[in-house]
């Protein structure tokens, strides 16, 4: 009897490119690509941060390069595709809370174009340089479960992310042909740096709380297994979709 094997997670001679990759999620995830064997280029605003996150990762013996960019600027990102990504992981995002009724104009422009657009231009910059090679290839978006629920003053941020996420579906359509994946990870929220303000609130914490089922927040080791799981041969068949880390939040 020919017993099925399962396919490999193993990403040595992969190349893959991760944007937001200073720290929190996006260090997670490239973290993950690295310890299973591929190049990763480590992409970030903040070069400073990003050049310590990228030595303290080649210090373990994996293999990453920095590469400063702000995926914002669409100007920035022809250069970075130059030669293709077999894995791209969108990390990088902007978050601007506030009441509806209060949220500028200049807010709302930020967080599209960081969230939104900035997605938009890099996935497609991606596809192409994947395509002129002949190549497939998988490209992981770092959504947010906000992308399926509303929440309390962000109503500019889960506008980004579902628009997000029917873009992906759309892309997925388009380059599905061409064996080019596009997902989305959905986390709840995750202990990082950047979120200790709202787990700092006590009326914030007690309302995570409340929305999750399971009895503790989300770390961003909940996300690094997902992001390896979405970038390897052993999701070979997930395109158009999003994989919820939301500790069941939407679920309720």
């Amino acid at each position: 009897m020919d017993l099925p094997r399962t396919p490999t997670f193993d990403l040595k001679g992969k190349r893959a490119l991760v944007t937001g990759a200073s720290s929190g999620i996006g260090l997670g995830c490239a973290v993950a690509l690295a310890e299973a064997g591929a190049h990763v280029v480590c992409a970030a605003r903040r070069v400073d941060v990003l050049e310590a996150s990228v030595s303290a990762m080649t210090a373990q013996g994996w293999s990453a390069e920095a590469m400063p960019l702000d995926q914002a600027d669409p100007g920035a990102l022809p250069a970075a595709f130059e030669q293709p990504f077999d894995i791209v992981i969108n990390s990088a995002g902007l978050a601007r809370h506030a009441p509806a009724i209060e949220t500028t104009p200049e807010d709302f422009d930020a967080v599209m174009g960081v969230n939104l657009r900035g997605a938009y231009f890099l996935s497609a910059h991606a596809a192409k340089a994947l395509m002129a090679a002949g190549k497939s290839g998988s490209i992981i978006h770092i959504s947010s479960q906000m992308g399926h629920v509303g929440g309390i003053d962000r109503a500019v941020y889960c506008a980004s992310k579902h628009a997000l996420e029917g873009m992906i579906k759309s892309m997925a359509i388009e380059w599905g042909k061409s064996g080019i994946r596009i997902n989305t990870i959905c986390p709840t929220f995750i202990r990082t740096p950047l979120s200790a303000v709202t787990f700092n609130n006590p009326e914030r914490l007690a309302w995570i709380m409340e929305k999750i089922k399971l009895p503790r927040v989300g770390e961003v080791e909940d996300i690094m297994g997902a992001a390896l799981f979405l970038a390897s041969d052993a999701s070979g068949m997930i395109t158009g979709t999003s994989l919820k880390i939301d500790g069941g939040w939407t679920a309720g």
